[in-house]
């Protein structure tokens, strides 16, 4: 059953990239719609047990804990914008590998709060930031379009990393589902705003396109990240964020044999260089750091457990 769970939460994150190339180029849908219905519906789906069990959770949101959740939600919402944005600009395999530096971005950002990591964290952090080098440079020499591509999903990489460092300070008093509902609720809003403000629309689609939508909210938010939350209850942390990088081979594969997607030697070269140093700045890292603090009996634990499900 677990090795099932895996199979299902990699597939599920890993058709993200694909699903959202095929449903913004066969499709009217806009990047701000996907953003927008993919947190709307998945809030929806949070918010409705904690409604009928547990309706008090809700009450019990601090000033702190909202306002970490609204800087949270403000980082997700930015980054859908940039990564979805960047799937109609550069390949699904580029794109995907880019984004996935989140766990490296959340080591810069500690190392700029002083926190001291293995020289092994700082090696794969050296190897992965190659890898962005190689596909950027090779993409900047295809296309200025494609370079633009990268450079919104490296930056939709780095505020992923925000968005999992602010999640942690609110899940600290908050159970999953009441911060999920919260933050998936609010960057819905953020979204909506920002598709305001750009001229995108929210809905008139047709129904391949509204398909499109629904197949990478229960792929990528529902069925992907619920598997590997699952996970984390009989797996360490740790291992779980070890089986996520799967999700970079994952994406190519699946955006060559659906799309037809073609790349570079050298951008695989770039993606295996990625994927390495992902896998050596998780490894380096201690999984039970001081600090930590111990869940109440009947609470759920720190929000640090979650700290790799990603966002795709």
């Amino acid at each position: 059953m677990t090795f099932f769970l895996a199979a299902m939460g990699v597939l599920g994150v890993a058709s993200s990239g694909p699903l959202i190339a095929a449903t913004l180029g066969a499709t009217s849908v806009s990047a701000l719609a996907i953003a927008f219905w993919r947190n709307a519906i998945a809030a929806a789906v949070m918010a409705a047990p904690t409604l009928i069990q547990e309706p008090r959770q809700f009450r019990r949101i601090t000033r702190r804990d909202f306002a970490w959740s609204l800087l949270a939600a403000a980082a997700l919402a930015l980054h859908f914008a940039c990564f979805i944005t960047s799937l109609q600009l550069t390949s699904v395999a580029a794109a995907t590998a880019l984004v996935c530096l989140q766990s490296a971005w959340i080591a810069v950002f500690q190392l700029f709060r002083g926190v001291r990591h293995h020289w092994q964290v700082l090696a794969g952090l050296g190897t992965a930031f190659a890898g962005v080098v190689a596909i950027t440079g090779f993409d900047m020499g295809s296309s200025p379009q494609a370079l633009l591509g990268d450079l919104l999903a490296v930056a939709g990489g780095a505020l992923a990393g925000l968005y999992t460092l602010a999640g942690g300070k609110a899940r600290q008093n908050m159970t999953t589902s009441t911060y999920t509902t919260l933050c998936y609720g609010v960057c819905a809003a953020l979204v909506a705003l920002l598709a305001l403000v750009a001229g995108q629309p929210l809905a008139g689609f047709e129904a391949a396109g509204w398909l499109g939508i629904a197949a990478i909210t229960v792929c990528a938010q529902l069925v992907g990240h619920t598997a590997f939350n699952h996970l984390l209850a009989t797996m360490s942390p740790l291992l779980v964020s070890m089986i996520i990088l799967l999700e970079i081979p994952g994406a190519a594969l699946l955006a060559a044999l659906f799309l037809g997607e073609t790349l570079p030697a050298g951008t695989y070269a770039g993606l295996g260089l990625i994927l390495a140093g992902l896998a050596v700045v998780v490894l380096g890292q201690k999984p039970g750091r001081a600090g930590r603090r111990p869940a109440a009996r009947g609470q759920e634990p720190p929000s640090d457990r979650l700290a790799e499900l990603g966002t795709d």
